[in-house]
């Protein structure tokens, strides 16, 4: 089979992403329907989106155990496929325990999926290009945005809520086997496992040393710091600024178009800058944003703007964090770093909004109030990013600098000579 081309590649992958992405993004906004027709009290909904995440965060555990040991184009077909099925699963719900059930398959194999997903494009980009690529793969968030919900809240307005979850399913389902076919086989990192694992004897297990470490704080930072905010967005602009509801739908698909520009325009910057640099202005533009749009809102910003400033500043931050991850990993580790990294995602993600709720309250008008606090937690821990990226940044310079002397053996004048800090040969 001849080898598609790196954009055939990155476009398999960006697919199989957005329907992943979109299985998670649909749930809720369909939840007022699945709820009616399954009757679903609304304030059980929350374990609807719960179980997903939960789900996936165990899996993400999991999944680092073994997905390195297996052909990375034939795990994520598995995975995607249990993703079809999980899906599948949720149309055919009969209520809250069939719905919760079948959100938990989706996301234990939704979960993997991503971290397959952006292995795949680690193995196949080298690290110069890879904020590129990354950015146009990660910019399946904003089309799910932009197109999907939508586009399931329309089914659902027409053939009924079971119709998004069968028709999501047969997407997943037709790019699986598209995914299968089209990209070759993906197991590089399984040659270079053994002599890794040589390499590597006495040496700390790549998740106990502080570079991945470093880079799993830096994702728990972006990650909670933006989910305390996310999910009262759309209550605080609707009864603390006034925004009309009709124009909700049209803020979040603004948000989203600007979010798939940046997401690909801040990759490139990620190549040529530097993550921590691009961290750094997605950082100032988020306390930014945080500070007057939601501590101290103006009047005179238009909430319009203040979506398109917050989405801009967290894909600058996820898009830095992202490709600097990627190159935490050796190839036969990738996966492995990469799944408990989602699983990292989810728990922060989850923790963020919980905490959200302990600090807000809901004031007799409809008022959030509460939001200052929130907004001061939220920029303490997002302003730790810049700076967990720096320190993730040099210590790769570091182990490149001791690769390359290994690389090129002792120096001259003396075979007993050695560099300080140097490995020694075996």
């Amino acid at each position: 089979m001849n080898r598609p081309s790196e954009r055939t590649l990155l476009f398999l992958v960006g697919a199989v992403q957005f329907v992943n992405v979109l299985d998670f993004m649909m749930v809720m906004p369909l939840g007022p329907d699945f709820a009616a027709g399954l009757g679903i009290p609304a304030s059980q909904l929350g374990l609807v989106g719960g179980a997903y995440t939960a789900a996936a965060a165990v899996a993400g555990i999991a999944g680092a155990r073994f997905l390195d040991r297996f052909d990375r184009r034939r795990a994520l077909a598995v995975a995607m496929l249990g993703l079809v099925a999980g899906t599948a699963a949720g149309g055919l719900a009969t209520g809250l325990g069939t719905m919760v059930l079948a959100r938990v398959v989706a996301g234990a194999f939704g979960g993997p999926a991503t971290a397959l997903a952006i292995s795949i494009v680690a193995d196949a980009v080298p690290p110069e290009r890879r904020g590129k690529a990354l950015g146009a793969v990660m910019g399946a968030f904003s089309v799910a945005s932009v197109l999907g919900v939508p586009a399931g809240l329309e089914a659902a307005r027409l053939g009924g809520w079971r119709a998004p979850f069968f028709a999501v399913a047969a997407l997943g389902l037709a790019l699986a086997g598209a995914a299968l076919k089209l990209m070759p086989p993906m197991t590089a990192h399984l040659a270079q496992a053994r002599a890794a694992s040589a390499r590597a004897a006495g040496a700390p297990g790549l998740l106990r040393q502080p570079v991945a470490l470093l880079s799993l704080a830096a994702t728990a930072s972006s990650m909670l710091s933006g989910f305390a905010v996310v999910p009262n967005l759309a209550a605080f602009v609707q009864y603390n600024l006034g925004f009309p509801r009709d124009r909700l739908g049209l803020a979040y698909m603004i948000g989203g178009v600007v979010s798939f520009a940046v997401l690909r325009a801040g990759g490139r910057l990620v190549d040529r800058a530097g993550a921590p640099t691009v961290a750094a202005l997605g950082t100032v533009l988020f306390l930014g944003v945080l500070a007057f749009g939601l501590a101290w809102p103006q009047p005179f910003l238009p909430v319009l703007f203040l979506f398109a400033a917050f989405m801009t500043a967290n894909s600058l931050r996820n898009v830095s964090a992202t490709t600097l991850s990627s190159r935490v990993p050796g190839p036969s580790e990738r996966a492995r770093f990469l799944s408990t990294q989602s699983a990292v995602q989810h728990i922060a993600s989850a923790v963020g909004a919980t905490l959200s709720t302990r600090v807000l309250r809901v004031e007799p008008d409809g008022r959030l109030a509460g939001m200052r606090t929130l907004v001061a937690g939220s920029a303490l821990v997002a302003s730790l990013l810049p700076f967990l990226l720096a320190a993730v940044s040099a210590r790769l310079r570091e182990r490149e600098r001791e690769r390359r002397a290994a690389v090129a053996g002792p120096p001259a004048g003396g075979a007993g000579t050695r560099r300080e800090g140097a490995p020694v040969s075996p």
